[in-house]
């Protein structure tokens, strides 16, 4: 139980205080080990997640350097352009490119962070509802979120490589981007038309630089795209370690842009690394020391595996939605392998139900994701507004884990 309520603390002060999950995880990992299970500090250290580690280094360094050198910006300036004359196509073309970003190992955060200060001011220019925008670049970037090149996929994949099951990384990225996707035709299908809460008489135009399209890629922008496809090609074709792929693009790209690129390393996110390889060594930890196992026991005990699976996809919904998401996964997989093992439901359905449920509910404002949309609405009011997005994520949190456990684990059980 001194496990467990660590673990609870961990969560509540993690998002209560600005410090890092990832350096409570350590120093609990260390007091609870020692002091508690009596574990010796080798042992501890054989829960760090050192592959994981290599691919997250991996695929935010060459996004650091795709990102200094433009590559990025080009993206995105592609993506606009399409909408040149067509603009209710704007959210559809923000939630592919989101998606593409992450797809290719943007963390979500950064994707948003991109975006959502290019999608408010479209929403704004062109009288778009914001709340329709904001959301479309989140769903979007979750839609690729579960690739295995991104750091989502990297993790959940991860986890589930350590145990004795087996989750395709083709089904847990399609689960995702289809919910997503279907997520994303409703809003717009509900909300589009619908007026947004404007300040009455805000009428600031966009920055020019916000909707300016960049022209022709510069040869280094044209190797940046090769190392991208080489990346895909490696990873999925030839089964090659992401990570260091990731790495290798990353160096030869900052070594013939040497200037452009020497700083290109702190944009590596190491608050995600710390948050994850903490998190990954407590939990393996606490596997070491047969908690997970035991509280896998309990949760069966409650009913039948079905249920428990529902139980679980809004457990993770409602934590998330105040917490990171990244911690959740990493807790939640862990305690639902041994019901899968013990039980007839799918591996690929639950694990990917349970991602599922875990990131969609980051439209809330006290997410990254949400509040980036919410800090970058531009003449609204940012009260209703607030409002507005506090209710759409309230239904996601309500019907999300039905529809993905509707979806993902009852066809399959």
């Amino acid at each position: 139980m001194i496990s467990i309520g660590a673990l609870l603390v961990m969560f509540v002060v993690g998002t209560v205080l600005p410090i890092n999950l990832g350096i409570l995880a350590f120093v609990a990992t260390f007091a609870v080990g020692t002091a508690s299970l009596g574990l010796t500090e080798d042992e501890i250290f054989e829960g760090f997640p050192a592959k994981l580690f290599v691919t997250i280094v991996g695929v935010t360094y060459l996004f650091s350097v795709a990102r200094r050198n433009g590559t990025i910006d080009w993206l995105v300036a592609a993506g606009v352009r399409l909408v040149r004359g067509k603009v209710e196509l704007i959210p559809w073309v923000l939630f592919l490119v989101a998606a593409l970003l992450t797809a290719f190992g943007t963390f979500t955060p950064a994707a948003v962070a991109i975006l959502a200060p290019i999608g408010m001011n479209f929403a704004y220019r062109y009288k778009l509802n914001p709340l329709v925008v904001g959301m479309m670049v989140i769903s979007g970037g979750h839609a690729g979120a579960f690739s295995p090149l991104a750091v989502s996929g990297a993790l959940v994949l991860g986890l589930v490589d350590e145990t004795d099951l087996q989750v395709s990384a083709v089904a847990l990225f399609s689960a995702s981007f289809v919910i997503n996707l279907v997520l994303s035709i409703l809003t717009y299908a509900l909300l589009a038309k619908r007026p947004a809460p404007l300040i009455e008489g805000a009428a600031e135009a966009a920055d020019d630089e916000d909707v300016a399209v960049s022209g022709r890629p510069d040869w280094r922008q044209w190797l940046t795209l090769a190392s991208l496809v080489a990346l895909v090609v490696g990873a999925l074709g030839f089964h090659l370690e992401i990570g260091f792929l990731a790495l290798a693009a990353g160096a030869l790209l900052a070594l013939v842009d040497m200037k452009r690129q020497e700083k290109a390393v702190d944009g590596v996110s190491w608050s995600t690394l710390l948050l994850v390889a903490g998190m990954m060594t407590y939990i393996a930890m606490l596997e070491k020391a047969g908690i997970i196992e035991k509280i896998s026991e309990h949760a069966a005990d409650l009913g039948a595996p079905l249920i428990v699976a529902l139980l679980l996809c809004f457990t993770v919904a409602i934590t998330s939605a105040f917490a990171s998401s990244t911690a959740i996964l990493t807790a939640i997989i862990p305690i639902a392998v041994p019901l899968l093992l013990s039980s007839h439901l799918s591996a690929a359905g639950l694990i990917a139900a349970l991602a599922v449920s875990t990131t969609i509910v980051d439209t809330s404002p006290f997410s990254t994701n949400g509040a980036l949309v919410l800090s970058n609405a531009r003449g609204v009011d940012t009260r209703r507004f607030y409002r507005q997005v506090i209710g759409y994520t309230g239904g996601i949190v309500v019907l999300g884990p039905v529809v993905a456990w509707g979806a993902l684990v009852l066809p399959w059980a």
